[in-house]
């Protein structure tokens, strides 16, 4: 038996292949919507992928079952509460998949979602009869538990989610043995939990010890707990947790579209027509020039977090990017079902060396020079885009707060007779606040140089907790 965990990075996603040598075969469980990687592996150990398993129905991620459906002809399998569109098997508490020397055992784990399952790994090699690792899915992290308001938009109230969550976690999970080990499906970074550890695989007697969420506590102090305070959820997690019931197009489909190369004039036409152009470049590139007009989302941060939390799915998606990075922007696009990408401009900024009357560029100012500007009286605005925990934490005095994901709801509360500085920790969200400033028509945005890591390391002061 075999099982090798795959991360994505920029999503916080692991998923995992489990292999039988013996007799060839292979099952996946919560893979990414691209499944090449799956593919590869598989053929590289000489297996089939005959199964895909859905721990649940995520809401961060569109699942890649349709996928290996219909490139390996594959089996999918979701727990026994949940409803689709395409065909597949129903798996409750105790049903088993064998193949070989492995035995996949599902545990019906709700809390995170209503249709959450874990799925026990038992090695028949080992005599003894204890499951070897259980997936966990969203139910159980490494140091944290699933957050259970993701299906609020959808009629479940959060409480009553959260007491299913305490019931799969004391009765099922944590009646497994010590040395089961954890595999989740998702890392530090995450909006499904508020507290995940950066480690890949822990163990049952690990987390009881020390996830904060596990210690011995009643049922509804446990419910308070775990429904205060979490993160705002980005909205297009609802709209990927329905997705992920439907039957829909392939990612290869949803590619052939974005992978348009248009004219300048075709982009230009779009952005008069309202349509998303989103730069895909780097910051400091598109500081130093960009078409007017466009929001620059970097592919080198979050940036399928950030383009579902601020890009509308009813308008089609222009990219400019890098001469070899469309494909990259589209299919991350892609993997969060985001498939109205309709091309990109052909050749990149290159397009318009010769038209200089379309370019625009974004002021940077180091931190000394704004310190000086806000002990002036010219009535500089200085809009902090970070997060409220961030925020609390340590803050630049007289600064304004709109959270990044706030921004685009409350930009016409913004005075548009002061000039703005834009700042977050390190500059990748004050770019895209700062585009997205000068696409609602503020004149003289600029960004404050390094974030406000570049203001603390010049020794400027700070309010908030870095007092102390």
């Amino acid at each position: 038996m075999k099982v090798e965990q795959f991360y994505l990075g920029c999503l916080a996603h692991a998923s995992y292949l489990i292999s039988d040598q013996q007799t060839g075969t292979a099952a996946v469980v919560d893979p990414q919507r691209d499944v090449a990687r799956y593919l590869d592996a598989a053929e590289r150990d000489g297996v089939t992928i005959r199964h895909v398993i859905l721990t649940h129905l995520h809401a961060d991620f569109i699942a890649g079952h349709l996928e290996l459906r219909d490139r390996a002809g594959a089996q999918i399998y979701l727990g026994a509460r949940a409803e689709a569109e395409y065909a597949f098997t129903r798996l409750g508490d105790g049903d088993r998949l064998e193949f070989g020397k492995v035995r996949l055992q599902a545990v019906e784990t709700p809390g995170h979602t209503p249709e959450s399952i874990s799925i026990l790994v038992f090695d028949l090699t080992n005599t003894a009869g204890d499951p070897a690792a259980v997936l966990t899915g969203d139910t159980l992290f490494i140091g944290d538990v699933g957050r259970p308001d993701l299906r609020a938009a959808l009629g479940w109230k959060p409480e009553v989610v959260a007491r299913m969550l305490y019931g799969s976690l004391t009765k099922k999970l944590l009646g497994l043995p010590d040395a089961t080990l954890v595999y989740p499906a998702h890392g530090a970074g995450s909006l499904c939990g508020r507290n995940i550890g950066k480690e890949a695989v822990s163990t049952i007697g690990v987390q009881r010890r020390t996830n904060y969420a596990l210690q011995p506590m009643g049922e509804d102090a446990f419910v308070r707990m775990i429904t205060a305070d979490q993160p705002e959820a980005p909205a297009y997690f609802t709209y990927d947790a329905v997705l992920n019931t439907k039957e829909r197009p392939t990612l290869e489909q949803s590619l052939e579209r974005a992978l348009t190369p248009l004219p300048l004039r075709e982009v230009l036409e779009a952005i008069e027509d309202d349509l998303q152009v989103v730069d895909v470049r780097e910051p400091d590139e598109f500081a130093a020039g960009h078409l007017r007009g466009s929001v620059n989302i970097g592919l080198g941060g979050q940036y399928a977090t950030w383009a579902g939390t601020l890009l509308n799915r009813d308008r089609a998606i222009v990219l400019i990017a890098n001469p070899g990075r469309e494909e990259e922007a589209a299919m991350r696009l892609g993997r969060i079902g985001f498939d109205h990408v309709a091309g990109y401009l052909r050749g990149g900024m290159q397009e318009l060396d010769e038209r200089p009357e379309f370019v625009g560029g974004t002021g940077r100012v180091d931190a000394r020079e704004l310190a000086r500007e806000l002990g002036g009286r010219d009535g500089l605005l200085l809009l902090d885009v970070r997060g409220p925990r961030e925020r609390q934490g340590k803050r630049i005095a007289g600064s304004l707060h709109v959270p990044l994901n706030q921004l685009l709801e409350r930009i016409e509360q913004l005075p548009r007779e002061r000039k703005v500085v834009v700042h977050c920790a390190g500059g990748y969200r004050s770019s895209i606040a700062a585009s997205l400033l000068e696409r609602a028509g503020l004149d003289g945005v600029r960004e404050l140089a390094g974030g406000l890591a570049a203001w603390e390391a010049a020794k400027l002061p700070i309010e908030g907790k870095a007092e102390e």
